[in-house]
């Protein structure tokens, strides 16, 4: 494939019309799709929260929040070269409610766990490498069923609102999570039940999709192909490794209950807003581009966000003020949105549709080391060093590897417009 991307010396588009910005939603299936999602990104924040807030009751170990990051992570990871092949030959609506439905079975778990108050660090861990696996099947069918619900013209719409889903869960179920824990941990556990329930139903509601399954013999060249892909692709491997680095150096979401607790010293419903406001930024920010997508410059903007990013980090890390925290938490959210919207116009319009899923499964093992293992790589290092200053090292780190990765990537720092592959 040829780079489609404008040069720097090509004229942008000039009096383009207004965006329709709820273009995406008009089409039914589409909806039922993203209220599905929704609605299991929100089940998962509240278990999250009630996870991370009951673990550290337990232990006051910084480390084990770590853990809690890592034992998601590594089931992507061991299994990479499986989810997306199976999302690439098999019905990607079918595998998404099935691992809705392992992790309703692992939210049941952990309800019976707390109701016999057996909790304990080995069993939660176990429950949630269970997780794990669910979501490293889920990530690429999902990633990969969008495109198969929408027309072309309604995909970057759809993208901006297909990664909103899991922003706008963000900002209401780690407050609903700490809420809820605060009312009754057996409560918390029940309603992310019953919320991963409803979302099963509503992916098996939308009708089968067109899907263009891949015919190639499982073997080793056929499960590789999605690593090719991102390597040939320049434009691309520059993107999806800026994100892997720059939130695996500069994400601080394991920590917050240590600053919640012994910093910022805010209670349950503290928490749930630090865990709410980078979705707040990241959503406002979805909505303002759903009617005004980046069409100009956009590997300059994504390198600029990256850098600011990294400096909302450390500001965050260097506050002692809840309110200072959020708002800073806000804008971290706010530039990480442009980072994932950008990353995932190039992933979803340039990926041919038989090869999607295993992309996706590989772009998947980016994002979840970025936020997983950046979990682990946080909690770890305020065990030794202490949350602030593993913070604020983080942060910087960030923008630092913005100005490394813009001289690396010239094809990523040139571009300019994001345009779909004939």
């Amino acid at each position: 494939m040829t780079d489609d991307l404008r040069t720097p010396d090509t004229e942008p588009p000039v009096d383009a019309p207004a965006e329709d910005r709820f273009a995406a939603f008009r089409n039914t299936r589409f909806l039922r799709y993203w209220l599905a999602r929704f609605l299991a990104a929100f089940a998962v924040q509240v278990v999250a929260v009630s996870v991370g807030w009951q673990i550290y009751d337990l232990t006051r170990d910084p480390l084990d929040l770590g853990l809690i990051g890592l034992s998601q992570f590594l089931p992507a990871l061991l299994l990479v070269f499986v989810t997306g092949t199976v999302a690439d030959r098999y019905s990607r609506r079918h595998i998404m409610a099935l691992a809705i439905g392992v992790q309703a079975l692992g939210a049941g778990v952990l309800l019976a766990l707390t109701y016999g108050d057996l909790v304990t660090p080995a069993p939660v861990f176990a429950v949630l490498v269970l997780f794990g696996i669910a979501r490293a099947f889920f990530g690429p069918a999902a990633s990969s069923l969008v495109v198969n619900l929408v027309s072309k013209d309604e995909l970057a719409n759809a993208i901006a609102w297909n990664s909103s889903s899991w922003q706008i869960a963000s900002i209401v179920g780690p407050v609903a999570g700490g809420l809820l824990y605060g009312l009754s941990s057996h409560l918390s556990y029940t309603v992310a039940l019953a919320l991963f329930v409803v979302a099963g139903a509503l992916i098996l509601s939308v009708p089968a999709p067109a899907q263009r399954t891949s015919r190639e013999p499982a073997n080793l060249s056929t499960v590789l192909a999605g690593f090719r892909y991102i390597w040939r692709e320049k434009v691309v491997l520059g993107a999806v490794s800026l994100d892997l680095f720059a939130v695996l150096l500069g994400g601080a979401v394991a920590l917050m209950p240590v600053f919640a607790r012994d910093i910022l010293q805010v209670d349950e419903f503290g928490l749930g807003l630090l865990r709410a406001a980078p979705g707040v930024g990241a959503i406002l920010t979805a909505i303002w581009l759903a009617a005004h997508p980046v069409k100009d410059h956009a590997g300059l903007v994504m390198f600029a966000f990256v850098a600011l990013f990294g400096a909302f980090t450390v500001l965050f890390g260097l506050s002692t003020s809840p309110w200072l925290s959020i708002a800073a938490l806000m804008l971290m959210g706010a530039a990480d949105m442009i980072s994932v919207y950008i990353r995932e116009i190039l992933l979803q319009l340039w990926t041919p549709d038989d090869v999607r899923g295993r992309v996706n499964a590989v772009n998947g093992i980016f994002v979840g080391a970025s936020n997983e293992l950046g979990e682990f790589r946080a909690g770890v290092m305020a065990s030794v060093v202490g949350a602030v200053p593993a913070t604020v090292i983080g942060g910087a780190c960030t923008v630092a590897i913005a100005g490394i990765w813009a001289f690396a990537f010239p094809q990523l720092r040139r571009a300019r417009s994001l345009a779909a592959r004939e």
